[in-house]
């Protein structure tokens, strides 16, 4: 269980305690693999925890990118997030249906923008349900609230800097696939990509921070993980997945144990594992 930060990770409790909070908004960010057949609005639609707006990951991203939901431009976030009735002065809490998953990434593009003031609810829509605390199925009444947004480029990585970070070693990249796509024994559920990782990364699969009811596991035991895959975690680390959705589990992990220096490559491996020019290793790191 975690030590509840408004800023991280908040537990079902916290939320439950501060459920009718004038200045709070939830978000529900469920996304879903096209293989688990899940429609993430049908289920907000049938229920979500009270007051929840429905975070559209793959609406709200760059439509002129080829790249699967990338981080969407300013403009597009503050116009989405207004419509949505989310601004200034908020506390956000995001979740999603499958515990802790696709919530985090809403959090990094949060932080992306420049905004705080946002947690990843801890074990999501399952552990709040098992709990037996309330959902509904009505969509909230939507108030508008201006958003102030300050890119924070620092947070992200394109291909150019993360070819370069992964020549130099000057930091620690950080795979969250599982251990066999890492490997290069998997096949990419994207056609067209190679099978591999980037040369230099180290393998923290994002499961292994979790435990069996979708929590995060505590700092202590987070960072033992980090330090047994070899992540040297006095570099700046850079977090890297199949399309950027994952990695950002291992972005709030490390936000947790203290570590500020992060960056998330958003391209990731549907970006890397489609180019013949750029390196791949496969095999351990």
């Amino acid at each position: 269980m975690a030590t509840d930060d408004p800023k991280t990770l908040v537990s079902t409790e916290w939320l439950a305690a501060h459920l009718k909070d004038p200045d709070l908004r939830i978000l529900d960010a469920s996304w879903y693999l096209p293989t688990e057949g899940r429609d993430p609005k049908a289920e907000y639609d049938a229920a979500h925890i009270p007051g929840a707006r429905f975070f559209d990951i793959e609406e709200i991203s760059d439509h002129r990118s080829e790249m699967p939901h990338m981080a969407p431009p300013v403009e597009k976030f503050m116009s989405r997030m207004r419509a949505m009735g989310v601004g200034d002065g908020h506390q956000v809490v995001v979740y999603d249906g499958a515990g802790l998953f696709s919530a985090a990434r809403v959090w990094w593009l949060f932080r992306l923008m420049g905004k705080t003031d946002v947690a990843v609810l801890d074990g999501g829509l399952p552990k709040w349900q098992a709990e037996g605390r309330p959902v509904e199925d009505m969509p909230p009444i939507i108030r508008d609230r201006h958003m102030t947004v300050q890119r924070q480029a620092q947070l992200v990585k394109d291909v150019t800097q993360v070819a370069h970070a992964a020549k130099l070693g000057d930091h620690a990249i950080v795979d969250a696939r599982s251990p066999s796509r890492f490997r290069g024994e998997d096949p990419e559920p994207r056609p067209g990509l190679r099978a591999g990782h980037i040369p230099g990364s180290r393998n923290v699969h994002y499961a292994s921070l979790l435990n069996a009811d979708a929590t995060m596991k505590s700092p202590e035991e987070t960072r033992a993980i980090f330090e047994a895959a070899g992540v040297d975690l006095a570099k700046p680390v850079i977090t890297t997945c199949g399309s950027g959705i994952t990695a950002a589990i291992l972005s709030l992990a490390l936000e947790r144990l203290g570590h500020r220096d992060h960056a998330l490559y958003d391209g990731s491996w549907a970006e890397w594992g489609m180019f013949p020019y750029l390196n791949v290793a496969t095999g351990e790191a």
